[in-house]
């Protein structure tokens, strides 16, 4: 059974000539699992979903699934948009199986009230097949889902497995832990503040970074929920000046450029996201060769 704890990766969909790259996916995938990653989310934010028509997203989660084969759980995270009835006949058409799980972000550009997104939520619940992690990203959204509502929702719906924590902010990651019921899993869903929000009691992370070192930040997640500190804190250092280039340009464009320096697809984002700028590629060239994590790798016994 799904358990949300450890790393989480957000995966990317690389396009090539404006359609998706499955031999470039696939290659990720293996690349992300081979890393020690504990669950893929296919299409979220950095999956640009919102970007891919119905078909794309259906034959990216499907491949996904199947390339993965149950080798570690999978994740739909393209449950987003301001509309909870399109949501739920998404949900009602959709093909589960081979699913762990679904991540529904609240709300977008409506700005609904606290009941609205605890309503909206309920909702989806009732008509979700699999478990749900609630998606609590406000600097896309423009609502921030309170507490209370989280705590609300966990305790009246047995679909909510989890909350991927977006907001940075880790005196509410800190109240988050502190009010939510044992069965809420809390992930950091902000590279940054994961380590600190681990070594705190989240279970978790899902990233974007892991897609490029998913060994360093499954390893970085296992450290500081052992109470490894040292080794946390060496790994989190070794990344630390990487993510203010990553997201200059916005996601996914910084993390598709890391990408394609690694080998793994195109810089190719879709409309209205535009590739990584020729400074920007050379920023993180620079940074990613300093910082050594390229020197880290799965054959290595870190603990």
């Amino acid at each position: 059974m799904f358990q949300a704890r450890g790393c989480g990766v957000a995966i990317i969909t690389p396009l090539k000539d404006n359609q998706v790259d499955f031999p470039a996916l696939k290659a990720i995938i293996e690349h992300v699992i081979k890393g020690g990653v504990d669950f893929i989310v296919a299409l979220g934010t950095t999956g640009e979903a919102a970007l891919l028509s119905e078909t794309e997203a259906t034959q990216v989660l499907e491949f996904v699934i199947q390339t993965v084969d149950k080798r570690v759980s999978v994740v739909a995270g393209h449950f987003g948009g301001s509309s909870t009835g399109k949501l739920v006949q998404r949900l009602q058409q959709m093909n589960i199986e081979g699913l762990d799980g679904i991540m529904c972000s609240s709300p977008a550009y409506v700005r609904p009230t606290q009941e609205g997104i605890y309503q909206h939520y309920m909702e989806l619940a009732d008509h979700s097949p699999v478990p749900i992690i609630i998606y609590n990203i406000p600097s896309r959204t423009a609502v921030n889902i309170e507490i209370d509502t989280l705590v609300r929702l966990a305790n009246n719906h047995p679909q909510f497995m989890a909350v991927k924590e977006a907001t940075g902010d880790v005196n509410f990651g800190l109240t988050l832990l502190k009010e939510k019921p044992d069965h809420l899993e809390v992930l950091s869903g902000d590279d940054p503040t994961t380590m600190s929000m681990c070594m705190l009691g989240a279970s978790g992370g899902i990233s974007v970074i892991a897609n490029a070192f998913p060994y360093v930040f499954a390893e970085m997640i296992k450290a500081a929920r052992t109470n490894h500190y040292a080794l946390a804190k060496s790994l989190n250092e070794r990344l630390m000046d990487i993510h203010a280039p990553l997201y200059a340009e916005g996601n996914p464009t910084g993390i598709k450029a890391l990408m394609n320096y690694l080998g793994y697809c195109t810089l190719e984002t879709r409309l209205p996201l535009v590739q990584a700028s020729t400074d920007l590629q050379q920023e993180l060239i620079e940074v990613v060769n300093k910082s050594g994590v390229l020197d880290l790798n799965p054959q290595q016994e870190l603990f």
